[in-house]
């Protein structure tokens, strides 16, 4: 079973949001299952600092051993940080998808737009 902390909200594209030391600004990882399924990280395609999302975007996206997979904004905003970490350790999405392998962060257009992600008990119920 994947692991799904419950301080996390998450998307039905397996990305987690989680809050920074400011309330406007989350950060996205990939899910514990999203790495699981992709197998070995070999590279992330971040997004453009200062770049515009809508919700839904694909923004970037993640190369595996197995697959090359995009990786969407969950919510709207301006990207204000990137994971440069990942340059040169791609693996950190594998080993530490909720801690080291963070992908970016978003300003948030609105801050109620977490509110429509789901919770780790529904993320939970969606991986099965």
């Amino acid at each position: 079973m994947s692991t799904v902390p419950e301080e996390f909200k998450y998307s039905a594209e397996h990305e987690w949001i989680g809050t920074t030391d400011d309330a406007l600004v989350v950060r996205v990882g990939i899910t514990d299952f999203a790495q699981d399924a992709l197998g070995e990280v070999v590279y992330v395609e971040h997004p453009e600092v200062g770049s515009t999302v809508t919700s839904g975007d694909v923004v970037g996206e993640v190369e595996s051993t197995k697959s090359v997979s995009d990786i969407f904004a969950p919510v709207g905003g301006e990207i204000v940080a990137v994971n440069t970490e990942l340059d040169e350790n791609p693996g950190a999405v594998n080993s530490a998808p909720y801690g080291a392998g963070w992908l970016f962060e978003i300003k948030l257009a609105e801050t109620s737009a977490v509110d429509s992600l789901l919770s780790a008990e529904d993320y939970k119920k969606q991986v099965g």
